[in-house]
């Protein structure tokens, strides 16, 4: 077992949060449920991208927050696209800066790795500009950035 791995404690969606998580990213799987005398899934052992995740089904006591997010790399535009779609869908919601909440609660950073880029660049009016197109953003518009990063 990898020596950190995070935690996700839903109410009752556990299994169904992996099963949507698994088919959402590429080189991912469920590997393995345990079930309690009812047959539900009380825990579920999944990766995402070789990266190892526990779910555990706790009752309502526990809530998640934007205090801890997963923070998704993408390289395009489809990328980006098509994570925010898969994860908003359902009921998800549309967070600033790129920032989503899936229907389970659990928030997300789909953020592209041009925009580390940009907002680091030595020029502080450049990168300035990059920061305040993001302000305005909720999905990150690769093309805006690239526009605002320009002076255009």
């Amino acid at each position: 077992m990898q020596k950190i791995t995070p935690f996700l404690m839903f109410n009752d969606q556990a299994e169904e949060a992996a099963k949507l998580y698994t088919s959402v990213f590429k080189n991912s799987r469920i590997v393995s449920v345990a079930r309690g005398p009812n047959g539900a899934a009380t825990s579920v052992t999944f990766e995402l991208e070789g990266q190892p995740f526990l779910a555990y089904n706790g009752g309502p006591t526990f809530k998640f927050s934007e205090g801890i997010s997963l923070f998704v790399n993408c390289e395009t535009q489809a990328e980006v696209d098509a994570l925010w779609d898969r994860l908003t869908e359902g009921g998800g919601k549309h967070k600033p800066c790129g920032w989503l909440e899936d229907r389970f609660g659990v928030s997300w950073q789909i953020i592209p790795s041009v925009l580390m880029r940009l907002m680091g660049d030595k020029d502080p009016a450049k990168a300035g500009r990059v920061v305040q197109a993001m302000l305005g953003m909720k999905k990150i518009d690769i093309a805006g950035l690239e526009r605002a990063y320009e002076g255009r």
